[in-house]
């Protein structure tokens, strides 16, 4: 890889973290080609993006960004997962790393804030932001159904009672 390659992967990682509100960064010693494939197609069915890169050009792009403290963490075999939902690029490492022992989550960086292990499994356990969105969606429409229920009840039974009223003079 020539400087102006190198310069290009720098400048991709760059924009990439900039659009990004998660960074995950993980070991995978000893993952075969399907492994490794199978993690890519879990991450992309998250919504997130699955990166390999040489460290030393990872450190140069995370300078200046909102994930610079993550450059400690950038030593061995080790690959990213970014995402701009929070909990989808933990829940996936989480969940592929309890599947197979070779990835070992080191850390994360959630916007300027550090996350370690425990954290990525305890972020990881929250909903999802579409479950979030599901639940806030049945929240606004709850309160309109029930007033719905309650408008129509009074007519209901004023039509109840007209009727019995019609019955009654029918019997009569």
């Amino acid at each position: 890889m020539d400087r102006a390659q190198k310069e290009a992967v720098v400048a991709d990682l760059s924009a990439r973290f900039a659009d990004s509100a998660i960074l995950v960064v993980t070991q995978q010693s000893g993952m075969t080609v399907a492994e490794s494939s199978a993690l890519r197609q879990e991450v992309r069915d998250a919504g997130a993006s699955h990166q390999v890169s040489k460290n030393r050009l990872v450190k140069r792009a995370l300078e200046g960004t909102k994930f610079a403290a993550l450059s400690e963490l950038m030593t061995g075999p080790t690959s990213l997962t970014m995402s701009t939902d929070p909990v989808a690029a933990a829940k996936v490492c989480v969940e592929f790393a309890k599947k197979n022992e070779k990835l070992t989550i080191v850390g994360a960086a959630f916007g300027e804030q550090m996350l370690d292990p425990e954290g990525v499994k305890a972020l990881a356990s929250l909903p999802s932001l579409d479950e979030l969105r599901g639940k806030i969606v049945g929240l606004l429409q709850a309160p309109a159904g029930k007033i719905a229920s309650v408008l129509q009840a009074p007519g209901g039974q004023l039509a109840r009672v007209i009727a019995a009223y019609g019955a009654k003079d029918e019997a009569a």
